[in-house]
């Protein structure tokens, strides 16, 4: 800690900027992920190909920047490439960046892990409506037993078992609280419309949520995480529909993405704030 205090007071920039290369080098590898686990292919060979079959180059293959060299186009072929490249990388970066600057580094670490296992659910449930068990499943398994091993993750820094103990407590009831809360949701609100509401998906994919961040971080995200979409969502909504108004109006959003933002914002932003709003509240009805 004093040798990275001292970098911090000498070069403020200096690990920031170091933190969002190696988020934008995440990033590229996250990009992999996205395009072949749903399709089962192995995430490690071969290495990176264009669409015409030719092995991408290193130097083409560098995050954010490589996209605008290349102005959007393959070298090999002037195949179009898409936007969605550096603009994963370069939000993975950003969010790596804000979790080092608002948790310490231990924290942080484990954040970096957390935000790249939400980048990945969002982005393959955006396009397949799915978000695969090795993201829910394991996404809460390796939630669990990091809160075990660094009860910080859960705001207990003090030293003895008492600690992780408690730390492990907080990772369960965030499993078990969340999925139950979205679960009886998603009931009701098959029974209101008559088919199903939210995917079995959505009920892991908050359980790892919650391991990670406790039972106030899995409803805010189901809470929070759906008003921010909303409010995302319906401008757009609007938009499409006085454009063209006899078009089918969209029946189906995936829900994955609206948790991953309610959980971005909670881990990065609003944890203190929804931590002890909720605090009040559990005071009132225990009096």
């Amino acid at each position: 800690m004093e040798f990275i205090n001292s970098i911090e007071t000498t070069m403020p920039y200096f690990i920031p900027i170091g933190i969002f290369i190696f988020g934008a080098i995440w990033g590229s590898f996250l990009n992999v992920c996205i395009y072949r686990i749903p399709q089962e292919h192995s995430i490690l060979w071969p290495p990176s190909t264009c669409q015409c079959g030719k092995r991408i180059p290193f130097y083409f293959n560098l995050p954010v920047i490589a996209w605008f060299i290349l102005k959007g186009k393959a070298a090999c072929c002037d195949e179009k490439l898409s936007f969605r490249y550096p603009l994963v990388e370069a939000l993975t970066g950003a969010l790596f960046v804000c979790s080092w600057l608002n948790h310490e580094p231990k924290v942080a670490l484990i954040g970096m892990v957390f935000i790249a296992i939400l980048i990945l659910a969002t982005f393959i449930d955006l396009d397949h409506m799915i978000i695969p068990d090795i993201f829910s499943i394991g996404g809460m398994l390796l939630g669990l037993t990091l809160s075990i091993i660094i009860p910080e993750l859960h705001g207990f820094s003090q030293g003895g078992l008492e600690a992780h103990w408690y730390a492990w407590i907080e990772a369960m009831l965030g499993v078990f609280i969340g999925t139950s809360m979205i679960y009886w949701i998603a009931t009701i609100g098959e029974i209101i419309l008559k088919k199903p509401a939210m995917g079995e998906g959505d009920v892991k994919f908050l359980a790892a949520i919650g391991a990670f961040t406790g039972w106030q971080g899995a409803l805010f995200s189901l809470f929070g995480g759906a008003f921010i979409g909303t409010i995302i969502i319906l401008p757009y909504l609007l938009i499409q529909q006085l454009k063209n108004p006899k078009e089918p109006k969209l029946q189906e959003l995936p829900f994955g993405p609206f948790l991953a933002l309610g959980a971005i914002v909670y881990f990065l932003w609003l944890s203190h704030f929804v931590d002890a709003y909720l605090a009040q509240i559990v005071d009132i009805f225990t009096l």
